[in-house]
């Protein structure tokens, strides 16, 4: 097999045409003979019509009571005839498709007039015997020459449809480069913005880094985690006092047990912040242990039930705090590192760090939002213009197999830009 020849997708339609000649001219001239062939035919039953319209006429102004109805039925046979001739139309050009459409055509125009035919003969009948074997000969004619046309235009003129494909599959591959070049066209401009958004990005966590790198805010930072470790500490210091807390709440608040007003409220924010409510006691935590030998006494008065599994827990924990002040050195840690916390929230450096800072946060999450749906899109792209890159080459293979079918010469569609890529 001999190796396939290079040739631009630019040259290759007028290439094609020119090899294919030999193939679609003989084809093409034989169709417009076969065409003309069926268009003299519906001449000749134009003409046998328009005979036949004249001797109707001439028979209807003899006012014949025998003829007159038969003469007007011819009438109206050979008008609607001629109508439906009048619409019918021959292209010049014999593509494929305009043959396909044209036979069509012609065969609903042939129905037409043999529907109108059958529907005026039997009124005709026994008189214009000869108009109407001259116009069922005409009739048939037509039939016979478009029976031709349809056999040629099934068979050989295939081949036409063939070479017409080709040039069609290299207009569509036309089309297609130029989708691919908007497409690229806009992947550029995405991935432009969103180079654009990283860099703001970028800047807007420089501007949060100089702030951090900040003395009195690089402390605030540093208490913050010490905080979140003194909170969890907290959370296992009074974890099993959180269910007795919130039983001894509802007991004080249905008036079978009362506190005062400094000490609801601490208990309060003992169930919702234990670390707050502890860290803002004073000294040796009064109203924490107030609040835990009220509930010892609920507890052994019997007026506050709990599980044995959870009141032995809760107990221990209480014992723990009222009478071996376990929490003393806890407690001074939170106080300590909670004013630190409240100080370095009172200075200038601190405030507009949290009043700016907070801004940029903002204006970061806004612009990752931005950036990832740019980069949906982009992905969206991305996609598109794999699939109609695939699509080109698929269709690509295709043609330098049709080509190579109708031309007996392989070839090899050179597309400039899957060269330059590769």
């Amino acid at each position: 097999m001999s190796e396939p020849f290079e040739i631009r997708l630019e040259e290759l339609e007028e290439w094609l045409k020119q090899e294919t000649l030999s193939i679609t001219q003989p084809l093409k001239g034989e169709a417009k003979k076969l065409v003309t062939n069926v268009e003299g035919k519906l001449d000749g039953i134009r003409d046998i019509s328009e005979k036949m319209l004249g001797n109707s006429e001439r028979e209807m102004s003899k006012s014949s009571p025998k003829t007159y109805r038969r003469a007007k039925a011819v009438s109206k046979l050979t008008q609607k005839t001629l109508e439906i001739l009048d619409s019918a139309s021959i292209p010049d050009e014999i593509s494929y498709e305009d043959l396909e459409l044209l036979y069509e055509n012609l065969e609903k125009t042939i129905s037409a007039i043999g529907q109108e035919r059958a529907k005026w003969v039997r009124y005709i009948e026994p008189y214009f015997i000869l108009d109407r074997r001259r116009f069922d000969v005409a009739l048939k004619r037509t039939v016979d020459s478009l029976g031709e046309l349809q056999s040629f235009f099934s068979n050989e003129y295939a081949k036409v449809k063939d070479v017409e494909e080709a040039l069609s599959a290299i207009n569509k591959i036309v089309g297609m480069l130029d989708e691919l070049d908007g497409v690229e066209k806009r992947k550029k401009m995405m991935e432009l913005r969103r180079r654009e958004l990283e860099k703001e990005i970028e800047e807007k966590q420089k501007e949060i880094t100089v702030f951090q790198d900040q003395s009195e805010v690089s402390e605030l930072s540093k208490v913050n985690e010490e905080i979140e470790e003194l909170k969890k500490q907290m959370e296992r210091n009074v974890r099993h006092l959180q269910k007795p807390f919130l039983k001894f709440q509802r007991l004080t608040r249905s008036s079978k047990y009362t506190l005062s007003s400094n000490e609801a409220n601490k208990l309060n924010e003992y169930l919702k912040k234990p670390f707050v409510a502890f860290a803002t006691e004073e000294e040796k935590y009064p109203l924490l242990k107030n609040i835990l030998q009220r509930m010892e006494d609920a507890i052994n008065e019997k007026k506050m039930k709990l599980k044995s599994s959870r009141l032995r827990k809760a107990q221990e924990q209480m014992e723990s705090i009222l009478h071996r002040d376990t929490l003393d050195s806890f407690h001074k840690n939170c106080k300590t590192t909670f004013l630190r916390r409240q100080h370095l929230l009172t200075s200038k450096t601190v405030s507009t760090y949290r009043k700016e800072s907070e801004q940029i946060r903002v204006d970061l999450k806004t612009l990752k939002k931005r950036k990832n749906l740019v980069n949906s899109r982009l992905t969206i792209l991305n996609n598109a213009y794999r699939k109609t890159r695939e699509k080109i080459e698929s269709l690509k293979h295709e043609l330098e197999e049709d080509a190579q079918e109708l031309t007996g010469k392989p070839i090899n569609i050179i597309l400039k830009r899957f060269e330059f890529e590769k």
